[in-house]
């Protein structure tokens, strides 16, 4: 029987091995097919004059390169497809794309991403984008100015906008944004920075290698070379070679063997990303320079050590726009890290950032990698759907330190019809031990990358003088030129295009496989093994992967570790202050006080709208759950409905919130006792105004037992006599119509 048995399954074998085959061989076709179609789609791309993802129409508003200092940037506004309607009150949206490599777009590229959501909510939105070249004698500050202008022009667009402009800046658009508003912070409403370095020295033992590669590259004398090779530009395929190297696995199996698994369904998607990603454009090398030299080995921005053609300082405590920080623990070219230190870097302590009067708001993802940030559609739907449902919130908040919470809306939540979207968002006061417990450097790391910023100054000197005229005397821009085509990233796009005569089958032959497709089942094993195999290989280049990147760390240590060596370079080893820290300012000092003082006056000041947002703010100091968007709601409802409160424009009212939170921080004493002598004299008009205040509170839920005893010493302050309050729930009135939706 067993004899039987065997023979009997040796043509279900030669069946099921045979299907396999063909089912290979047919993807393989198909596979080589979408590798075609993504030449020619580069191909067509680079030939573009101005190349973009959009999938938005857009409206071009101002092209810099007109400018009395030109730059290769645009500003365009986005047509709002139809079914959107977009309210003229809402403050508009910016959306600043990265220069690091690749094509503009990316914040747009489809219905699910930043400007697709902040549409949905109403808003206006305009994009800054860039073309593949630069203008000659391009900087990085001719391009702030621009941006600068730029914004002058969206904020004369919308007088009727409740608010300045809501600017985005992506990874490395990021932390140009954020120069910018400290250079000129009266063109910004709220800013995002989502996966911006901002901290480049920073990271956690073990994992963020990227941070080392200016030191084991001695510098940014290479940074140099390449720029003079390319006869004064620096091809920005090399930065989108930098971050390929940083996942091998990805870049040299997972991506491929992705589409050549699930060539029937992925084939669209792939090429859709490969489009913006194949997109590389090419900086002047002074900009680029500037870059490796001034952020990312020199870690000078948090520090104020950055200073414009004029000489002024881009100290980022001069911004005066709320600051939301977007970033992922599974981001490894900007990690938390890079992303939050800088607060670290400029303030000792949160009193300090209220004092200066920012609001700074994070957000950590658990897993979503870096391009996940900008592209993922989960992710726009749920972080940045908040952000621009939510952004007025954010606007108001009082200064201080916050983490935004986001948990999904459930039916047992109190008072749902206050939430818009399927999420809720908390934003959660926190403390600079919370970002100090994602981890960081100590003196001894940030000794190491002082010394390396050193060294690659020295490098860089001795390269300009000895090496670089001989350089720049043997290019010429048609060599250049020539080896910019030869880029290994670019002949892994070109190899597969018409050029190539040895794939010109492929089209043919892919016809046919669609007409007679035979995909295996499912349950085939040699698509098991299949899988099997590509997880060995993943592992492989995984493993190859944390064994080069312990390398690297432990080589940075030795070599910049050692007390010889930062002698040398002129850093004490000794030290125990940071070789990188903002210094504090007497003239800053000085105008808190006076600011002090000023506020010691303005404490009897006011009339019942004060009150009430002084009594608000002194109960929801004692709540744990920090600020939620429920209350935000009903909070409109006061500017809707209180006569007072709906004369006020949102900066308006924004002053008066953050002017009542100082006055209680300076002396609340004092403050609650003032409270009666502000309110209405008539029994009934506190009683309403005490209404309203308790229906803000428990909009997002009961009072705990602290804010539940704020609430009743300020029940006391209005003096209603016994029995006066009920201790029933205040329900929720209607809810506005969209367009009153500005706070």
């Amino acid at each position: 029987m067993s004899e039987l048995s065997s023979v009997s399954s040796i043509p279900a074998f030669a069946d099921t091995s045979a299907n396999y085959s063909v089912d290979a061989w047919q993807r393989w076709i198909l596979f080589l097919d979408v590798m075609r179609r993504r030449a020619e789609q580069y191909e067509e791309h680079a030939a573009q004059r101005a190349p973009h993802v959009l999938d938005y129409e857009a409206e071009l508003i101002s092209d810099a390169r007109t400018f009395a200092e030109p730059v290769n940037y645009g500003l365009v506004r986005i047509v709002p497809p139809a079914g959107i309607v977009i309210d003229p009150l809402k403050r508009p949206f910016v959306v600043v794309d990265p220069r690091a490599g690749h094509g503009p777009g990316i914040g747009g590229f489809k219905a699910d991403s930043e400007i697709g959501v902040a549409m949905k909510a109403g808003h206006a939105c305009y994009f800054i984008g860039f073309l593949p070249d630069p203008m000659p004698g391009q900087t990085i500050e001719k391009i702030a100015r621009a941006e600068a202008q730029f914004l002058e022009i969206v904020v004369a667009r919308h007088p009727e906008a409740d608010g300045k402009p809501c600017v985005i800046g992506n990874c490395q658009a990021g932390w140009a944004v954020m120069m910018l508003a400290a250079l000129r912070p009266e063109l910004f409403g709220p800013i995002i920075v989502a996966g911006s370095p901002l901290a480049y020295w920073a990271g956690v033992h073990g994992q963020n290698p990227m941070r080392y590669s200016g030191g084991l590259l001695g510098g940014s004398w290479l940074t140099a070379l390449f720029g003079d090779l390319g006869a004064g530009k620096f091809d920005g395929a090399w930065l989108v070679q930098n971050f390929e190297n940083q996942n091998p696995a990805n870049t040299l199996w997972t991506k491929q063997y992705n589409l050549y698994s699930k060539v029937d369904t992925e084939a669209e998607r792939y090429l859709g990303f490969e489009r913006w990603w194949g997109g590389h454009v090419t900086l002047n090398a002074e900009e680029m320079q500037f870059i490796v030299d001034e952020l990312f080995i020199g870690n000078k921005l948090a520090a104020g050590e950055i200073r414009t053609s004029d000489g002024t300082a881009v100290d980022l405590r001069t911004i005066r726009s709320p600051i939301v920080v977007f970033c992922s623990k599974g981001d490894n070219i900007t990690p938390p890290q890079q992303a939050l230190d800088w607060i670290l870097d400029l303030y000792d302590s949160v009193d300090e950032i209220r004092s200066l009067g920012q609001t700074i708001v994070y957000v950590v993802h658990e897993k979503i990698g870096h391009l996940g940030i900008f592209v993922s559609g989960g992710v726009a739907r749920k972080e940045h759907d908040e952000f621009a449902s939510n952004i007025d919130l954010i606007d108001v908040l009082p200064p201080g330190l916050y983490e935004a919470v986001l948990e999904p809306k459930g039916e047992a939540m109190e008072h749902p019809e206050l939430v818009t979207g399927e999420w809720v968002m908390r934003c959660e006061r926190r403390t600079l031990d919370d970002i100090r417990a994602l981890g960081g450097n100590d003196i001894q790391d940030d000794n190491r990358f002082a010394a390396a910023a050193r060294l690659s100054e020295i490098n860089l000197a001795l390269y300009r003088a000895f090496f670089q005229p001989a350089v720049k005397a043997a290019v010429n821009p048609s060599w250049a030129e020539a080896m910019r085509r030869l880029h290994p990233l670019r002949l892994s796009y070109e190899m597969f295009g018409p050029s190539n005569p040895f794939l010109a089958w492929v089209q043919g032959a892919a016809e046919l496989v669609r007409e007679d497709r035979r995909p295996a089942d499912a349950d085939n094993p040699f698509l098991a093994l299949q899988e099997q195999v590509s997880g060995q290989i993943v592992e492989g280049l995984e493993s190859w992967r944390k064994m080069s990147e312990r390398l690297a760390e432990e080589t940075f240590g030795v070599v910049y570790g050692s007390p010889a060596l930062q002698a040398a370079l002129g850093v004490d080893p000794q030290s125990n202050r940071p070789p990188r820290q903002a210094p504090k300012s007497m003239l800053t000092s000085a105008l808190v006080e006076a600011r002090t003082v000023a506020l010691r006056e303005k404490i009897p000041q006011g009339g019942p709208l004060e009150a009430l947002v002084r009594s608000l703010l002194f109960v929801s100091m004692a709540r744990r759950g920090g600020a939620d968007e429920r209350g935000f709601e009903a909070i409109r409802r006061i500017r809707r409905d209180h006569q007072g409160a709906s004369r006020l424009n949102l900066a308006a009212f924004k002053a008066l919130v953050r002017e009542q939170y100082y006055i209680l921080l300076n002396d609340e004493t004092a403050a609650l006792a003032a409270i009666p002598t502000m309110l209405p004299k008539e029994i009934d008009e506190r009683r309403a105004a005490l209404e309203v205040l308790r229906g803000v509170l428990e909009a997002s839920g009961a009072l705990s037992d602290t804010a539940a005893e704020r609430f009743q010493r300020v029940t006391e302050l209005f003096d209603l006599g016994k029995g006066e309050v009920s201790s029933e729930p205040t329900p929720m009135p209607a809810r506005a119509a969209p367009r009153n939706r500005s706070a």
